[in-house]
């Protein structure tokens, strides 16, 4: 079975958005939302956000744009678990907000993580 790089989905009346049976192996540990650099979110699978990106978030103290990153990122960043069987996870009204996403979404893989944005 190929790679799933890209997916819609419309959310809930709970925001739950449903992970693809093809990704949900790689969301066992949880997920990690966060801002994305525009008016988009990033989904990173638990294990990606502690080894890939916490140790970039760590780097020089006096680093001014790792500052600006710790912000961007850490500002409403929420950790979520799959809901069992039916894959789920509840995205947070603030990133909803922050992304302007209403209930149509569009995921596109970015390496090891996705983009969430609005299905214009």
């Amino acid at each position: 079975m190929g790679t799933v790089d890209y997916f819609e989905r419309k959310l809930d009346d709970k925001r739950r958005l449903t992970i693809p049976t093809e990704l949900r192996d790689k969301f066992v540990s949880g997920a990690v939302i966060t801002r994305g650099f525009g008016n988009y979110l990033h989904l990173y699978p638990k294990h990606v956000w502690e080894e890939q990106v916490e140790p970039r978030l760590a780097g020089d103290i006096l680093d001014e744009r790792i500052a600006d990153i710790n912000v961007q990122f850490r500002m409403g960043k929420v950790e979520v678990a799959l809901d069992g069987k039916q894959g789920r996870i509840t995205l947070e009204q603030h990133l909803l907000d922050y992304a302007a996403i209403d209930k149509d979404i569009i995921a596109v893989g970015v390496g090891h993580y996705w983009r969430i944005m609005a299905k214009n």
